[in-house]
């Protein structure tokens, strides 16, 4: 597969990651199986994957330990990144960033892991209590002690404190257009203060067919400074797989049964987004599919640029691999950007 490089630190991942949070978290748990997992994460090493990305949070802390089995067998063939910032209580989750915690977290995280190094350590948030730069710095200690190699900042949450209503799939005519405000201005102050104590060498934000506001500031102040760009969510939570049905309902535990855009009749509307990168996979012949096309499109946003699909099952992970041989011709871009915006709100 395609080698892509992370930042300052010049680390090289495959171009195409594997996001490991459904198989422990957020999304129908009675789909979660551990085994089924395992198999997963070789299948996708297996086809050229390195960055796997996991959180200490997922589970809470059962995806780090089910990584962890694959590692204790495959560590060389591996990229990890794991996020540190987050608790999971009752019912909410809270942030952590005091550097006592931080450095707890990490250690915690490495015996999890069954590793010495964790190669990207991220911020998953921030705490409104703990000015940045402390926890920043205290992240930057570990990468001294060796405990980790880079250190980035997962900005998936964004969308929760940012500026309610900014549109959510950002076609090329509404960027054209401009919006009032930006969904990521926070972040990008962030950012800034941030590379102040030690350079950030990836960032981590939604970016898809149907959700492209990272393309507006912040994947333009990411390749300004040679940092990686991880880009989460890349298939729109398996909407833009073609794989889900309107109407189909989710379980309760899965996050989407509660997502304005995963309604039976928002999900009916959008479906021109869909038959749109069906079209295009159907004409460089048989066999691709619409998720290949969509990851192909992500991948093309930026040489900094690396997708990172979740999946839980093998046939997905080799599917959505594959996806990084695929290019997409400038008429194919074109026909992309030119599909209806998607219906729904996004928060």
């Amino acid at each position: 597969m395609e080698r892509r490089t992370l930042g300052a630190s010049a680390l090289e991942v495959g171009a195409i990651g594997l996001g490991c949070m459904p198989m422990s978290w957020a999304y129908t748990s009675s789909q979660q199986r551990g085994e089924q997992s395992v198999r997963t994460v070789h299948a996708a090493l297996d086809a050229g994957v390195t960055l796997l990305d996991t959180a200490d949070m997922y589970g809470p802390f059962t995806n780090e330990l089910l990584i962890g089995r694959v590692l204790r067998e495959r560590r060389r063939d591996a990229f990890v990144s794991t996020k540190v910032g987050l608790l999971v209580g009752d019912g909410h989750v809270v942030a952590n960033g005091r550097p006592g915690y931080v450095r707890r977290a990490c250690d915690a995280s490495l015996r999890r892991l069954q590793t010495d190094v964790i190669d990207l350590y991220q911020l998953h948030r921030a705490d409104p209590e703990v000015p940045v730069e402390e926890t920043w710095g205290a992240m930057a200690e570990l990468v001294g002690a060796g405990k980790v190699r880079a250190l980035g900042v997962c900005a998936m949450g964004a969308r929760a404190v940012g500026a309610r209503g900014a549109g959510a799939r950002g076609s090329r005519r509404e960027r054209e257009r401009g919006r009032p405000g930006d969904l990521y201005d926070g972040t990008i102050r962030q950012l800034d203060r941030l590379q102040q104590v030690f350079p950030v060498g990836a960032v981590q934000a939604e970016l898809s067919v149907w959700s492209a506001q990272a393309l507006e500031r912040l994947l333009p102040w990411c390749e300004a400074r040679g940092v990686g760009f991880l880009a989460g969510m890349p298939l729109g939570s398996g909407f833009l797989s073609g794989t889900l049905k309107p109407g189909q309902g989710f379980e309760p535990d899965d996050i989407r049964a509660r997502h304005p855009r995963f309604t039976a009749e928002m999900m009916a509307a959008n479906q021109p987004l869909v038959a749109g990168l069906r079209r295009i996979a159907a004409r460089h012949g048989a066999g691709w599919t619409p998720a290949q096309v969509a990851l192909a499109w992500v991948l093309g946003r930026g040489r900094n640029v690396v997708a990172v699909p979740g999946a839980k099952r093998v046939e997905w992970a080799v599917e959505n691999a594959a996806a990084a041989r695929l290019g997409l011709s400038p008429r194919d871009v074109w026909e992309i950007e030119g599909l209806p915006a998607a219906r729904g709100s996004w928060d």
